[in-house]
């Protein structure tokens, strides 16, 4: 049988999914926004930490909500209404990766069979901010299993107004060799931006693929024209399959040397002003999407 263990470790709040030969597991943490802070499939890291950074430097593996990436100076306007969001990234001056990456998580629903572990975990925000003035609820779904991990993000409209989102995940993917790793997805756009990572405009983008990471720094964002992102690496080969109808992907190598960040999304940097892939959903209203992380060992 799969497993399902609570875990505190240095003042946090861990869930832990494990396989029934322990070789595959998944620890989310339910203090952090309810992000998987690590995946091991078949005793081989996937999906790691950064140290010695720390998650409020990171974000790894963050769920982006209401935004993912960027809001520039942390102003937008919407439905002729001027708001500004805190600006968490004070050396650009911008508002960061969403609200609800330091957000508390409670367990939901939980149950485990011979052949998964599936864990619901869910926030509520009746409080909200002034940059961000609408009620809404979020769940995040593990469904761990032989093939990989699978995540659904469910998001409902509490408020009386609709309000404007995108989504995202920031997840770090580590290799035991990125020089000799590979990227294959497929792009013919993407996007310029400014000393703020802000996104200013697009471009060609010509690569054949799949292309090899070798000791390329990339901190760059590519409109996709198919929900499919590949990794290939010496130990193992991911794909990551997004239910949404229009994807976004940034991909970004910290110091690290063996760590990518392979960040699927359903928009870009400045989205609320840009509208690029900018949803908007209408009071009690509700949207769900699915990330299928599939792993198959080299």
């Amino acid at each position: 049988m799969y497993t399902i263990t609570h875990i505190t470790k240095d003042g946090l709040d861990y869930v832990r999914l494990k396989s029934p030969n322990g070789k595959t597991a998944a620890n989310i943490c339910l203090t952090q926004g309810g992000r998987l802070s690590q995946f091991i499939f078949e005793e081989v890291e996937v999906i790691s930490e950064i140290k010695p950074e720390t998650y409020k430097d990171n974000y790894a593996s963050s769920i982006l909500f209401p935004f993912a990436n960027r809001i520039k100076d942390g102003n937008y306007n919407f439905d002729g209404v001027a708001y500004n969001l805190q600006c968490n990234e004070a050396d650009k001056n911008n508002a960061l990766h969403g609200l609800v990456y330091n957000k508390y998580f409670s367990v939901v629903d939980k149950h485990f069979t011979s052949g998964e572990a599936t864990l619901t975990l869910g926030y509520i925000e009746d409080y909200p901010t002034t940059g961000f003035p609408f009620k809404y609820e979020i769940k995040i779904t593990y469904m761990l299993s032989s093939e990989g991990i699978k995540i659904k993000v469910d998001i409902l409209n509490k408020d009386k107004k609709p309000f404007p989102f995108t989504l995202g995940w920031h997840p770090y993917f580590t290799s035991s060799n990125l020089t000799e790793s590979f990227m294959d997805y497929s792009s013919s756009k993407c996007f310029l931006q400014d000393h703020q990572n802000i996104t200013t405009g697009t471009a060609d983008f010509k690569m054949v693929m799949p292309f090899q990471v070798k000791d390329k720094k990339l901190d760059d964002a590519y409109a996709l024209e198919n929900n499919v992102i590949k990794f290939l690496t010496p130990q193992y080969n991911v794909i990551i399959k997004s239910s949404s109808e229009e994807n976004f992907l940034q991909l970004y190598t910290p110091n690290d040397p063996n760590i990518i960040a392979i960040e699927p999304m359903t928009g870009v940097s400045d989205s609320f002003n840009n509208k690029t892939g900018l949803q908007v959903l209408n009071a009690n209203d509700s949207y769900s999407l699915e990330w299928n992380v599939m792993i198959k060992k080299v």
